[in-house]
């Protein structure tokens, strides 16, 4: 994935319920990659599950007390997070029309492990448990997919970028999800078929619409080689996290970044820290990573975008807006490092 020198962007949450006032902050904080908001704030249906299974084709979810679950037919929950999305893409075009046109926009979406680990079969079970139920949510998630980017694209008239969001993968690869009972733990899934069934999908996606893909998870040990070899264009990571990681996910950052692949480097604190950060602070666990694995510090320019450390759906909207600008300054200095640096 190839991006202008300096781009930044956003992971996806924001804070509140007023979507046109979420757009318009993401275009004016974000002028180069732009994301399409989402306000978990507003309850169900706006969360990142209840959210991506909006998009799912005939196939529906219902909220019940344990989590979402799978229901014959498409209920109150379901079309609420149908007319969620429609309302948020609704304000996007009326502040791309204030604001112009922009080249390029990102989606954000839960990836697929994510997605099945987090939805029930009707008898409680994790849909990921199924192997039929899994390959049909995974069909139906890639056809929603290909549909929403379809869309958008028509909308605003720009690339489109999609982000697969992917915060429990790391524990269906560890089998540390609970059963319904709670006395013990789904298997874990075997990392050959969880790159599998993630490669399947991004490479259809890619196949029929043409856009970047990125992969997110800001988990302390996240799965790099595997989402690289899925296909990934890039991954996104909390890069604050980096300095406590074992050698071997150093190693893999490397490879992946000499292989070619874009990194989206959280720096930025989702919440206001006590303590105003300095930018040169903020920086320095992108310096450190680019220093040990050996690479000019150049790369940071050609192949990184800094961003906040993940989701600010917890944060003020004063905070929203000053981290989005310290994330402008830092893909500003690693394009013209400050002298000092």
């Amino acid at each position: 994935m190839k991006v202008n020198p300096g781009t930044v962007t956003g992971i996806g949450s924001l804070p509140g319920s007023d979507p046109l006032e979420a757009a318009r902050i993401v275009l004016g904080e974000l002028p180069e990659l732009p994301h399409l908001p989402e306000l978990p704030a507003r309850g169900v249906g706006a969360d990142i599950i209840g959210r991506t299974a909006g998009l799912l084709v005939e196939l529906a979810v219902e909220l019940v007390p344990s989590a979402y679950r799978v229901t014959a037919r498409a209920g109150r929950d379901h079309r609420r997070a149908v007319d969620l999305l429609r309302t948020d893409l609704d304000a996007f075009d009326e502040a791309l029309e204030a604001t112009g046109a922009r080249e390029t926009v990102k989606l954000q979406s839960a990836g697929p492990w994510t997605l099945v680990s987090q939805v029930e079969l009707v008898r409680g079970h994790r849909v990921l448990t199924d192997r039929g139920a899994l390959r049909e949510f995974t069909e139906s998630l890639t056809e929603g997919l290909i549909r929403h980017i379809r869309e958008v694209a028509e909308r605003t008239g720009a690339a489109v970028v999609l982000q697969l969001d992917e915060p429990a993968l790391p524990a269906v690869l560890d089998g540390r999800l609970p059963t319904p009972s709670g006395y013990g733990n789904v298997a874990a899934v075997p990392a050959p078929d969880a790159q599998g069934l993630l490669g399947q999908l991004i490479e259809r996606v890619k196949a029929a619409t043409g856009c970047a893909v990125v992969v997110h998870c800001c988990a302390p040990r996240p799965p790099v080689t595997l989402f690289r070899n899925a296909g990934a264009d890039a991954i996104a990571l909390d890069a604050t996290l980096i300095g406590k990681a074992p050698t071997a996910l150093w190693d893999e950052l490397g490879e992946t970044w000499d292989a070619g692949t874009t990194l989206f480097l959280g720096l930025v604190p989702t919440l206001e820290p006590k303590t105003p950060p300095t930018l040169r602070a903020l920086a320095d666990p992108a310096l450190r990573l680019v220093d040990r694995l050996g690479f000019n510090r150049e790369l940071l320019a050609e192949r990184a975008v800094a961003t906040p450390c993940c989701g600010m759906a917890g944060a003020s909207l004063s905070w929203v807006r000053r981290a989005l600008a310290l994330s402008r300054d830092l893909g500003k200095a690693f394009v013209e490092p400050p002298e000092g640096w």
